[in-house]
């Protein structure tokens, strides 16, 4: 391993030193994050909450740094981006110094492999290879991947490889049913198009409701699950990104839930207060506010 080893003083508590030491990690600012995780992990004037941590313990973060990037692409905000971008890259170091502590691996190593791996999956520009176009690529990405993940499986001992080994148990649930189904569509297993899909969703959606009826909740639940596993299969054979469309409709409830906020509060009144026939109905107001500045936009461009 070849993890920075390089020793990092105190700094001292004054505006001066603290302007001297961002300039020399300025001149290599990777190398400069990497050193304040090193001093931040020492056990002997670290920082106590940075010492105690482990893999599982800065996993969740690392996952709420990654959907704080999304929601800055979403907002198009990209000073927030170049911000979050910056904590998920800490994140990657944090990882990194911990294994280093641990003899697994370090920064350098996670560097090396990711560079490894993107010559390899580039043959077409790295190895002389050629592509027809864009889709075509995204197919020999998705083969070459998953003929690694079953090399790493059959090197490790496991049980006889199925075609959903290449599917990452480490990704999010809608995410994984999405690559489950595309993996299932490649070897026939699949529907031949999006109208049985949806009738399957209106079946899936009539056993939820009669699930609903019962006391059941273990059949509730799995009812539930077959009506997102075949929402996502919905969104598959559309080629649309679930989390991309319940991202909007976040946003859109949470427009129209503020709009509502500031008609009561306009009117002196409460929300809370209100009955559900009042609240309906300031809804409805906020929908057309949001249809009337929609149409505005949609002339004024």
């Amino acid at each position: 391993m070849t993890a920075v080893r390089a020793a990092f003083p105190p700094i001292a508590d004054n505006a001066p030193r603290l302007i001297q030491r961002a300039e020399q990690l300025d001149a290599d600012p990777l190398l400069g994050l990497r050193k304040i995780m090193q001093r931040l992990r020492q056990p002997v004037g670290g920082c106590p909450w940075d010492v105690k941590q482990t893999f599982e313990s800065v996993a969740p973060y690392t996952l709420e740094e990654a959907y704080e990037v999304a929601d800055a692409i979403a907002r198009k905000n990209h000073t927030d981006l170049k911000e979050e971008l910056g904590d998920l890259l800490l994140q990657v170091v944090f990882h990194a110094q911990i294994a280093a502590e641990q003899g697994l691996f370090d920064f350098d190593d996670v560097a090396r492999g990711i560079n490894e791996k993107m010559l390899r999956r580039h043959p077409h520009v790295f190895a002389g290879a050629s592509v027809a176009d864009a889709e075509e690529q995204t197919r020999r990405w998705e083969e070459l991947k998953k003929a690694e993940k079953l090399a790493r499986v059959n090197s490790q001992d496991a049980p006889a490889a199925s075609a959903l080994d290449a599917v990452s148990r480490g990704l999010p649930e809608w995410q994984r049913a999405i690559k489950l189904q595309k993996c299932a569509a490649e070897l026939g297993f699949d529907w031949p198009g999006i109208a049985p899909v949806l009738d399957k969703l209106r079946e899936e959606v009539a056993e939820l409701d009669e699930a609903a009826h019962t006391e059941n909740t273990a059949h509730q639940l799995e009812e539930l699950g077959d009506v997102l596993f075949v929402a996502a299969n919905v969104a598959r054979h559309l080629k649309l990104d679930p989390a991309s469309a319940l991202r909007g409709c976040n946003l859109k409830f949470e427009s129209r839930f503020r709009q509502m906020e500031q008609l009561a509060a306009a009117s002196g009144l409460d929300l809370a207060s209100l009955n559900l026939a009042e609240q309906d109905a300031l809804w409805d107001e906020a929908k057309q506010i949001e249809k009337t500045a929609t149409l505005n936009l949609r002339i004024t461009d």
